[in-house]
């Protein structure tokens, strides 16, 4: 184990024991003792075809966790007679399924009725994110899959893009989650793209005035414009220069320092007294932001989870038992 991961791992048991202890490190090291192996080998034969797969699932993670908690209640697909969190709006973009559908596939080849969608879930994200350039992580694993997926939960729990930095700071926080927490996981904004119509009206008409949002770079806003006058028009989420949608690295907090943000969220927490200080930290120290980041992510991976005999085992991860 590297030493940065390890300082990670006795950092995360000071500070989050409660909730680790319903997981356990290595948990299929007797039951499937090559899970975290297919795993690694499936997402890295994914990301060497698509390095966008670590935005997908990041994003993935981040919807299913904060929702029904971790519990992969959004890989369950709809049927004719129930809807399920895909139909939800938010989740319309979410991408990556067919990726957990091959490793559950692999899993179950070789540990029949073992693995959780949920752990496929959350190790292939700290995968993804390591060969996207982010920081390595050990995860705890143990967690078993839900029974609950509503289209309704989405909608009402997941934040919009124009969420205000209390709302985002409360939302986080009700999980666990300070504010180094939260603006780390925003900095996954690192990777990405986000469709025009999550932020045209910052470059149109914002808040009704007709004119761009002042707190925007005017040159970036006219490159907006002209993007979003194209239907089905996109944006890297990070636009430093040169832009590096697929790179994990901490040019985004120093981009939205200079009035770079996308998202307006993403701006607020440059100017917000609550976020603006831990904003420059992140920018001027790469490592410090992928240490946090890491921590993050093993906070987020165990909100709400299901462990012992509550939940399931699912044998595919699109439907219940």
């Amino acid at each position: 184990m590297k030493i940065a991961t390890f300082s990670v791992l006795l950092l995360l048991l000071f500070i989050f024991p409660v909730a680790l202890a319903q997981l356990k490190f290595k948990f299929y090291s007797e039951s499937c003792p090559n899970a975290e192996t297919i795993v690694e080998n499936l997402v890295r034969q994914q990301f060497a075809r698509d390095p966008s797969i670590t935005a997908a699932l990041t994003r993935m993670h981040f919807h299913d966790c904060f929702v029904q908690g971790c519990g992969a209640s959004l890989l369950i697909d709809p049927t004719t007679s129930q809807l399920s969190e895909k139909n939800a709006g938010p989740n319309f973009s979410v991408r990556g399924f067919e990726l957990i559908d091959e490793i559950k596939t692999a899993l179950e080849a070789q540990c029949p009725s073992t693995v959780s969608c949920s752990d496929i879930v959350t190790l292939a994200t700290r995968d993804a994110v390591f060969l996207g350039g982010g920081p390595s992580y050990v995860v705890p694993t143990g967690r078993r899959d839900g029974f609950v997926s509503n289209p309704e939960d989405a909608n009402e729990i997941l934040p919009p893009p124009f969420i205000s930095v209390e709302g985002m700071l409360s939302f986080f926080g009700n999980k666990g989650m300070n504010v180094f927490d939260s603006v780390a996981l925003l900095g996954a904004h690192t990777v990405g793209i986000a469709s025009c119509g999550n932020f045209v009206d910052r470059v149109t008409n914002f808040q009704g005035t007709g004119l761009p949002d002042p707190s925007m770079d005017p040159t970036l806003a006219g490159r907006l414009r002209n993007t979003c006058a194209v239907p089905g028009g996109f944006a890297a989420l990070d636009q430093s220069m040169p832009v590096t949608p697929v790179s994990f690295d901490n040019l985004f907090f120093g981009q939205i320092r200079e009035r770079k943000g996308i998202l307006l969220i993403d701006q607020l927490i440059a100017s917000d007294p609550a976020t603006s200080g831990v904003v420059l930290q992140y920018a001027s120290n790469n490592e410090l932001f992928k240490r946090q980041f890491a921590i993050a992510m093993v906070k987020m991976g165990a909100v709400d989870v299901l462990t012992g005999s509550a939940g399931e085992i699912r044998t595919n991860c699109r439907a219940f038992n």
